[in-house]
């Protein structure tokens, strides 16, 4: 079959959907008869650009399966195969992933970060954990990337689960800092994102949603060249993608205070930064860190989910009108 109209594409897009017309329709936001009129032939009217980009949108499918030349078999493979051009295997060794990073993550970032604190951090406070020797081209790499992250005018967009920075102050096992390293990391934060507008930390419950693959993987993202990144299973491997609507799509998901999961905001997360640091320093434990935080912000509750459920008996409930994001 010939797929060469903007209607003979839509026609088969709805049928390899398994959708009735009526639900289709509601989805693109067009009337039940004009779907039905285009599925039936009797017009041959060329669906406007809001439909495609709705379409594109609603099943993920790249934005040139509209275009002239993208016909028959190759507009099939379009909406049945990952694009190749869309994905990219980053295979490097360690210099050449870090090189790839800072060329990314140029003039700014945004990422969800897969465990707190961010390496960069780690590396600036405290002693090398994971590695005690490394070639001198990869030390002045990393160094130039710290003194990147550290510059007052570096824009920078970070989440943590909230899991994660109360693993990093509390957890017994698979915790590589002594309790002043922890003191000490989280004085360099709370210096570097207080009153910088330029630097914003968001911490999150990945306990709201089905989304706990979020804090196990870091995830970069550049609305602006439409390119985000992840490191994937295999640690010397980075999966990058360009598809433009799934970029923006997370962009958006994690920039919309309303999409995104439930969450601290940036001014009230330094705030907490500061709590946790004080909870440290005076030897507190989790249940006294989480009282204060309950006592003294509006994000109890967020704090509150990620504790154990026998913690749970033992500390005071959230205070009424929490919020969650």
């Amino acid at each position: 079959m010939s797929f060469k109209t903007g209607i003979e594409k839509i026609i088969e897009i709805y049928k390899r959907s398994h959708l009735s017309i009526s639900k289709f329709s509601s989805l693109i936001q067009k009337d039940r008869r004009t779907v039905t009129s285009w599925v039936d032939g009797l017009t041959d009217v060329e669906p406007n650009e809001e439909v495609k980009k709705r379409i594109c949108s609603l099943f993920r499918y790249p934005d040139y399966i509209w275009e002239s030349g993208c016909t028959d078999d190759e507009f099939l493979k379009s909406i049945t195969q990952i694009p190749q051009k869309e994905v990219r295997i980053i295979d490097e060794d360690y210099q050449g992933r870090l090189k790839y990073i800072m060329d990314v993550e140029k003039n700014r970032r945004f990422v969800i970060q897969a465990q707190f604190p961010g390496p960069m951090y780690r590396d600036t406070a405290v002693q090398r954990v994971f590695r005690n020797r490394t070639d001198k081209n990869i030390e002045e790499l990393k160094q130039k990337r710290i003194d990147q992250m550290l510059r007052y005018d570096y824009d920078t967009t970070e989440w943590y689960s909230i899991k994660s920075i109360l693993s990093f102050c509390y957890a017994k096992i698979g915790n590589f800092f002594t309790r002043e390293e922890k003191i000490k990391i989280l004085e360099l934060i709370y210096e570097l994102f207080n009153n910088n507008y330029n630097k914003k930390l968001f911490l999150f419950d990945s306990f709201s949603r089905k989304i706990y693959g979020m804090e196990t993987t870091y995830i970069s993202i550049n609305v602006k060249q439409k390119i985000l990144f992840f490191k994937s299973p295999i640690e010397s491997v980075f999966i990058e993608i360009r598809n433009r609507n799934l970029v923006e799509r997370m962009h958006r998901y994690y920039s919309s205070p309303i999409e995104a999961p439930s969450h601290v905001n940036f001014l009230e997360s330094v705030k907490i930064i500061k709590i946790l640091q004080d909870a440290l320093k005076y030897n507190n434990t989790l249940a006294q860190a989480y009282e204060t935080i309950n006592r003294m912000t509006d994000y109890g509750e967020l704090f509150y989910h990620n504790l154990s459920v026998d913690l749970q008996k033992e500390v005071t409930p959230p205070k009424p009108g929490q919020r969650r994001n």
